[in-house]
This record gives structure tokens, C-alpha cells and sequence, in this order.
């Protein structure tokens, strides 16, 4: 029990020291580090001390290299202004000194210049006085002239038997004729360069002439008209919504016009053949009065086939009168179209078949192929048929027309010159020229009276005969051309140009013609004599 008292006693004690001991051992630990902190401390002052001392050192250094490279700078600048401003002071001095000298020296000429005027001054008064006496001895001598001219002239009055104005009158008639010449040959140059320059200005004129006068042309060849017997049938012809016209329209291929005109229906149409069929099919349907779609397309195709066998019957009847065989049967039908074709109011297969008819007299005359020639004045204008569907004239449509279908080349090139396009090469092409010619001008061809035609050309030829120096004048060529004989003792060649001018210029303001009219003056010289 005692033993256990002394350990728990023992433990106690230990237990009470332990806990003396640990304050204590923690103050002296403290002690100890304040010690060495502060020991620590002393030693970064110090230390910051030498390093703020050091810093303030080079700063002073450097302050001092600074103010020193200040100052050296600053006496750099003093120096360079100082050098700039004696330079600048040095150029200026120069330059008044330069301005100087010029001023001397344009003082020098001044009074040069000065002395010159003077010396010219009294130069100009001796030259002035010089011209005063010549002038003097000028006046002398035009008076003396002058009595010397009046002797002269009237010794040359005595000598030709003329006065004074009688020689200026012969002498400007002699300009006044050798003017003319000039004027003549100068007219011809004009002319042509205007030839030459004019050809552009010429295509635009002719197809601006083309497009002001086809209208009644074109009104002529591609217009027809269709009768009705009322008012009432044109509201039946448009039909409701205006089916039926539409319907004739897509069927024949012509536009039909329905305007204010009473009891008319125009229908148009480049095609002769389709307005025909249009005319016909209007025609039946007018006159049986069942007018709707169905009905237009049933008449329309058998007109069709009914015009299509005229054609065909009006080609071979063509070629029978003509008396040919042997001819492809397209181009037979492509013959038969040409029935309902006109030009200037000429039927074309008419006119054909004139053609045919007086070519083939002619080569029989001149001893020439007849059935070549009639064969090529037939075909001659082959491609009217259809040129209003190909592009080209109709002399290249009929030649491409006439080798497709296997026609002979004499035939062939006989339709290309038959309008002068082509040189004439065979005896042939130039019958069918003539021929066609003939027929196209002969009076009555184109909707011209025999009356009116033997007026026209005998007014032509007064008109040439009016003027002076004509001896006689013929038109030929249907009025197309005047050939006009002067007397070569009054008229030369040169004043013919001008004959010429004015004989067309007489006929375009006072006769009326068509197309143009070819003046053609002549003027020949024959010495005849005879030997005994």
C-alpha cells in the first residue's frame, strides 16, 4: 500500500516537474531565436545599409557622366548653329554681290541700247526723206506712164479696129469659155470620186426608196379581198371568243382583217397560193353558212387538194402550149404556182410563156438551139415560185432549183444572166435576156395603155429637143433611156457633161416616170467628101 503511495507520489512529482520544465524550456527557445532574429536583423540592415550606399554612389557617377555628355552636346549644337549661320551669311553675301553685278551690267546695255535708238533715230530721218523724193519721182513717173498707156491704147484701137471695151469683152468670153472647159473636166473628177465614195450612201438610199414605195406595191401582191353579202357574217367569221377566225388563220396561213369597211374581209399573205386557198375556203363557207373549227378544216383541205391539182393542171397546160417535154413534175407544179404570182401587176407564168414564145422565134432567126432557148426563157424566172420561202434572189433560187432538178447547164446559165448578174456566154442566155426584156417593157405589160406609153416617149423627146444644140433624140429602151445628138459646131465634148445634167435635171422636174431614165448625150463629127 505504502509502495504504491511512494510510485503514485513519485509519478506526481515527475508529472509537476514535467510541466514546470516546459514553460521553461519554451521561454528559453523563444530567448534564443529573439536572439538570433534580431542578430539576423542587424546584419540585413547592414547589409541594405552598404547596398543603399553603393546605389547612391553609381547614381552620382552617373549624374555626372550625364551632365557631362549634356554640356558636350550642348557646345555641339552651339557650334553647328554657329556654323550654319556663317555659312547662310557667306551664300547671302554672294548673292547681293551677284545681283550687284547684274545690275551694273544691265546699266551697260541700257545705255547702249540708249545710244543705238539714238543712232537708228536719225537714221530713220534720212530714210524718211529718201522715200519723200522717191515717192516724188514715182508720182513723176506713173503721169508719164499713164500718157504713154492712153498713147498705146489708142494705137492699138487704130491697129485692131476694136475699142477698149470690145477687147474686154472678146477677152472675157475666152475666160469665160476656157472656165468651162476647166469646170467640165473638174465636173468629171467629181463625178468619179462620187462614184467610188457613193456606192454605201447609194444601198442606203435605194432600200430607203424600197421601203417608201412597196407599199402599194405590196398592198397589190399581197392583199385579197372577199365579199360579203352582210354585215351580220363578219360576227359569224370571228365566232365566239373569236374561235372561228382563229381557226382560219392556223388553217390557211393568212392574216385576215376584219375592219370598218362594209361587206369586206381583207386577207394577207405573202404567199399567193395560201391566200388563194384562204379566198376560196371563206368563200364556201360564206356561201354554205356553217362556220365553226371543224367545219373551216374540212373546206380548207379539200380547196387544198382542188389548187393543188389547178396547179398541177396549169403547169402541164403551160408545158404543153410551150411545147416541152421531158421536164422534172416538181418543177411542172412549181410552173403551175406561178399562175397566181404577179410582178408589177404581170402575171409571172404569162409572162413565162412570152418569153418562151419570142425566145424560141429568136433562135430560130439567129440559127440558135430553139429548145434551149424556149426551155431557159420558161424557166427564166422559176424561182418566183417560191422566193418568198428561201432566202436569196429569185435568179439564185431558180439556179439551184433548175440543178436539182437535173436541168442542162445551158439552161442553167441562161437563167442566172437572164438579168445581166452573170456575163452572157452563150447566144442562148442573150435571147432569153432580150426576150424578157420585151416582155417586161412592152406597152400594156405592167398595167401601162398604149396611149399613155407613146405619150410618155414622145414627151421624153420633146423635152431633149428643147435645148440647144441638139440635132435629134431617141428613146429607146421603153422610155428607160434617151439618146440625145448635139451638132458638134456648137456643142464640144466638155460642155456635153453639162448638157447631160441639165437634160436629166429638165426631165425630173417635169415628167413623171418610173424607175430612173438613162440621158445619154453623143456627139460625133463626120467630115464627108467625095472624089470624082
Amino acid at each position: 500500500m505504502l509502495s504504491n503511495l511512494n510510485a503514485v507520489s513519485l509519478a506526481t512529482g515527475g508529472l509537476i516537474a514535467l510541466i514546470v520544465a516546459i514553460p521553461v524550456a519554451l521561454a528559453i527557445g523563444a530567448l534564443v531565436a529573439l536572439l538570433v532574429y534580431k542578430k539576423t536583423v542587424e546584419k540585413k540592415i547592414g547589409d541594405s545599409r552598404s547596398e543603399a550606399s553603393r546605389i547612391m554612389e553609381e547614381a552620382r557617377m552617373e549624374a555626372k557622366t550625364l551632365r557631362k555628355e549634356a554640356l558636350l552636346e550642348a557646345k555641339d549644337e552651339q557650334l553647328r548653329l554657329r556654323n550654319e549661320f556663317e555659312k547662310e551669311t557667306r551664300q547671302r553675301r554672294s548673292e547681293l554681290q551677284k545681283q550687284e553685278n547684274r545690275l551694273n551690267q544691265k546699266e551697260d546695255v541700257l545705255d547702249k541700247k540708249e545710244a543705238a535708238v539714238d543712232a537708228k533715230l536719225d537714221s530713220v530721218e534720212k530714210i524718211k526723206k529718201s522715200i519723200e523724193e522717191k515717192e516724188t519721182r514715182l508720182k513723176e513717173m506713173e503721169e508719164d506712164l499713164g500718157n504713154q498707156h492712153a498713147k498705146m491704147l489708142a494705137e492699138l484701137e487704130k491697129v485692131s479696129g476694136m475699142t477698149v471695151a470690145e477687147a474686154k469683152q472678146t477677152l472675157i468670153n475666152e475666160i469665160t469659155e476656157e472656165a468651162k472647159k476647166d469646170a467640165a473636166v473638174l465636173v468629171k473628177e467629181i463625178e468619179s470620186k462620187a462614184r467610188e465614195e457613193g456606192e454605201k450612201r447609194a444601198k442606203n438610199i435605194v432600200g430607203l426608196a424600197i421601203q417608201r414605195c412597196a407599199v402599194d406595191h405590196a398592198a397589190e401582191t399581197t392583199v385579197s379581198v372577199v365579199e360579203l353579202p352582210s354585215e351580220e357574217m363578219k360576227g359569224r367569221i370571228i365566232g365566239r371568243m373569236g374561235r372561228n377566225i382563229k381557226a382560219l388563220e392556223s388553217v390557211t396561213g393568212v392574216d385576215i382583217i376584219i375592219d370598218d369597211t362594209p361587206d369586206v374581209i381583207t386577207l394577207t399573205g405573202f404567199d399567193p397560193v395560201r391566200r388563194e386557198i384562204a379566198r376560196l375556203t371563206l368563200q364556201k363557207l360564206v356561201s354554205d353558212g356553217r362556220i365553226h373549227p371543224g367545219r373551216i378544216e374540212e373546206v380548207a383541205e379539200r380547196v387544198r387538194r382542188d389548187i393543188d391539182n389547178q396547179i398541177k393542171e396549169a403547169g402541164e397546160s403551160a408545158v404543153f402550149d410551150a411545147g416541152l417535154f421531158g421536164i422534172h413534175p416538181e418543177i411542172v407544179k412549181l410552173l403551175g404556182r406561178m399562175k397566181y404570182r404577179t410582178s408589177y401587176g404581170q402575171n409571172v407564168l404569162k409572162h413565162s410563156l412570152e418569153v418562151c414564145f419570142l425566145a424560141g422565134l429568136m433562135a430560130q432567126e439567129l440559127g440558135a438551139d430553139v429548145k434551149v432557148a424556149k426551155r431557159a426563157g420558161l424557166l427564166h424566172d422559176l424561182g418566183k415560185a417560191v422566193d418568198h420561202e428561201y432566202e436569196g434572189t429569185h435568179i439564185q433560187i431558180g439556179v439551184e432549183l433548175a440543178r436539182k432538178y437535173k436541168e442542162k447547164e445551158e439552161v442553167v446559165h441562161a437563167i442566172a444572166a437572164h438579168h445581166g448578174d452573170v456575163e452572157a456566154k452563150t447566144l442562148e442566155a442573150v435571147i432569153v435576156q432580150a426576150a424578157d426584156a420585151i416582155s417586161g417593157a412592152r406597152p400594156g405589160a405592167r398595167r401601162e395603155s398604149l396611149e399613155s406609153y407613146v405619150k410618155r416617149l414622145e414627151k421624153l423627146e420633146t423635152l431633149a429637143n428643147s435645148f440647144a444644140g441638139v440635132e435629134s433624140s431617141y428613146a429607146i429602151q421603153a422610155g428607160r433611156e434617151i439618146r440625145v445628138i448635139v451638132k458638134p459646131e456648137q456643142v464640144d465634148d466638155n460642155a456635153t457633161v453639162f448638157l447631160a445634167k441639165e437634160i436629166a435635171q429638165k426631165l425630173e422636174s417635169e415628167l413623171e416616170y418610173p424607175g430612173q431614165i438613162k440621158v445619154n448625150v453623143i456627139r460625133e463629127l463626120r467630115s464627108v467628101e467625095y472624089a470624082k
